[in-house]
């Protein structure tokens, strides 16, 4: 299955001009710990970057900087890692893997935003068969219990 099947489509955005702050009420508004940094090209979203609520405590807050005036276009950020919207799952844990990233804007053929999936998004979709499987053992006992009475 494709990555696109799994990504959350409402992506949070900012543009570089958007101030730490903003990026933070953004992050509280919709309880979520990321924004990406876009910018328009053709009336299309193109992550550039992404801010991340760790970022924002380590370089600014830490680092004594008023947020107020600091702009998400100031920050030094790692370089963007993002994935194709038709890689599959096993591509996108790999490359998360590779890359140390938690998070990863999905795009499409055109590098336009499609959405975002996360480590935690990954984990939910393994979650589910690690269990059944984990089940497995104890299921084929009660089925052999029943069949061989």
């Amino acid at each position: 299955m494709a990555i696109s099947e799994f990504c959350h489509r409402d992506v949070v955005c900012a543009t570089r001009d958007t101030t730490v702050t903003e990026a933070a009420k953004l992050m509280r508004q919709h309880h979520i710990g990321d924004v990406i940094i876009i910018e328009m090209r053709g009336g299309k979203q193109i992550p550039v970057g992404i801010v991340t609520d760790r970022d924002i405590v380590v370089e600014v807050i830490a680092a004594g900087i008023d947020p107020r005036l600091l702009k998400l276009g100031d920050l030094r950020l790692a370089p963007l890692v993002t994935v194709d919207e038709d890689a599959s799952y096993a591509e996108t844990v790999s490359r998360m893997s590779a890359e140390g990233v938690r998070r990863m804007p999905v795009v499409g053929d055109d590098g336009a935003l499609a959405g975002i999936i996360t480590l935690d998004d990954m984990l939910w979709q393994l979650a589910a068969p690690l269990a059944a499987l984990a089940g497995l053992s104890g299921r084929g006992r009660e089925l052999e219990t029943l069949t061989r009475k």
